[in-house]
């Protein structure tokens, strides 16, 4: 009768090695937190406070907006100014930004910014948001119609919408100036209520509520100068020197009333309010890039470790990765269709390999995952999908390993047959100890049973010559 050797060497290799990911984790998280001076100086008293906005729009830079403009509030901040450079973001996120800048009892200026820089999309709802919406020269905004993204725009009832039914009577009125948006009625209630939001806004603060219609309807632009002249926006400023210069004395409605703000705020200090780790952490995690891949290693993860118990390693990388994947998915518009196919083909590949189908769950799993990657992030706005790049180089990936396995599998088909009670003969075996008529070899990690016709020592080398059920007959070498 045969008897493992005890496994201790590998499990605590895999201890080991899963303490050694889990450290390297550790040291991530700590090297992204000190690349953010959490002891910076701080201004006390009145002050300018400074954010920005570079990239697509995102559950991360709501976070970083919020919590950065409740802590420039307690410490003192006049004004907000948010740098803006963004190519557009999800409606949800970015209605969350509205909602607070609308709430704040700090005016809010909004400064596209350096040249070449633009508010698109979503930047151009947030700069008609803001108390004052400034802009450097040779940049531009606009582009706001909306794109699919995933129940949009802000995902909320018609009640909660600013449309009052003007909707129809507008379309009414001027049909035959305005083009109508093509597709069927869903594609109609989303570009009519990101039109109602977006007047809704220009009205507040007394700018172009027509071109912002337009921007929606059309995707129409403007550059600076033209964005000033049309009263889209409220200045055109060299630098943020010269915004505080041109926004001192102006006259801004907030939520509690009209402001003005005071005509010494170019000489107050600036204080700049950067992400911290826990924002870069939010950001890098909620990539799309990064939480597809995270998805990937949860399931291969959790899969492994079905089909291998106690293996540790895969099972602890494979929970962590996906609840951090999952935390992703809740803040992202996702397609559960995509995320099902994600999961079955998955399933399909791994399946493959311990039941081999000639290619056929193999090639059907790479098919499914393409499918479902597609479909996974439901939005086109930019940034915000999974890379085609990345897609690719998983399905390549995934098809190399199922053409591996099927030439693995072939070779073993070409192998000659060996019974099962033949397998070990032919082998060398150690003598581990002797006993009154049997004797104990340790061979291929086992320790088994054996005969042999002529005097053994401990330590001996021995041969396998024949096998019967779980007793060899050896042989000195």
């Amino acid at each position: 009768m045969s008897k493992r050797l005890p496994g201790c060497r590998s499990a605590s290799g895999l201890s080991g090695a899963t303490l050694l990911l889990l450290t390297g984790l550790l040291l991530a998280v700590c090297a992204v937190a000190q690349e953010t001076p959490e002891n910076r100086e701080k201004v006390s008293g009145p002050h300018v406070a400074e954010f920005s906005i570079d990239g697509p729009i995102g559950p991360a830079t709501t976070d970083y907006l919020v919590r950065a403009m409740e802590e420039a509030e307690g410490d003192g901040a006049q004004l907000f100014v948010i740098t803006m450079d963004t190519p557009g973001g999800l409606d949800a996120a970015t209605r969350d930004i509205i909602k607070h800048i609308l709430a704040s009892s700090i005016p809010v200026a909004t400064y596209v910014h350096p040249a070449g820089a633009r508010a698109a999309s979503a930047g151009t709802y947030i700069l008609y948001a803001s108390q004052i919406a400034a802009m450097t020269p040779s940049t531009t905004l606009g582009a706001a119609t909306p794109v699919q993204m995933g129940g949009a725009p802000g995902q909320q009832p018609p009640g909660d919408s600013p449309q009052k039914g003007g909707g129809a009577e507008e379309e009414g009125k001027e049909g035959e100036e305005k083009p109508q948006p093509s597709g069927d009625a869903m594609e109609r209630k989303v570009t009519n209520d990101a039109v109602a939001f977006i007047r809704g806004l220009a009205n507040r603060h007394g700018r172009n509520a027509d071109w912002a219609e337009k921007a929606v309807r059309e995707a129409a632009t403007l550059t600076a100068g033209e964005a000033l002249e049309m009263n889209v926006i409220d200045i055109v400023a060299k630098n943020q020197s010269d915004l505080l210069r041109q926004t001192a004395g102006r006259k801004v409605v907030l939520e509690s009333g009209e402001f003005t703000i005071p005509d010494n705020i170019a000489e107050l200090p600036r204080q700049s309010y950067e992400p911290d780790w826990r924002n870069k952490l939010l950001a890098l995690i909620t990539n799309p890039q990064v939480a597809y891949i995270l998805l990937l290693i949860g399931i291969y993860g959790l899969i492994f470790e079905g089909y291998n118990p106690g293996a540790l390693v895969p099972g602890i990388v494979g929970v962590i990765c996906l609840l951090l994947a999952f935390y992703a998915l809740q803040v992202l518009p996702i397609n559960y269709a995509g995320l099902a196919l994600i999961i079955l083909g998955a399933l399909l590949i791994v399946a493959e390999v311990f039941m081999p189908s000639f290619g056929a769950l193999g090639i059907g799993g790479v098919i499914a995952l393409v499918i479902g990657s597609v479909m996974l992030i439901d939005t086109d706005v930019p940034g915000m999908r999974v890379s085609r790049q990345l897609i690719g180089a998983i399905a390549g990936v995934s098809g190399l390993a199922m053409l591996g396995l099927l030439m693995a599998v072939g070779r073993s088909f070409r192998k000659p047959r060996i019974p099962a009670d033949q397998a070990l003969v032919g082998h060398s075996a150690v003598v581990t100890s002797l006993q009154e008529d049997m004797v104990l070899v340790h061979l291929k990690g086992e320790i088994w049973r054996a005969r042999c016709d002529q005097p053994l020592q401990p330590g001996q080398r021995v041969k396998v010559v024949a096998q019967k059920g779980l007793t060899l007959k050896v042989e000195p070498e």
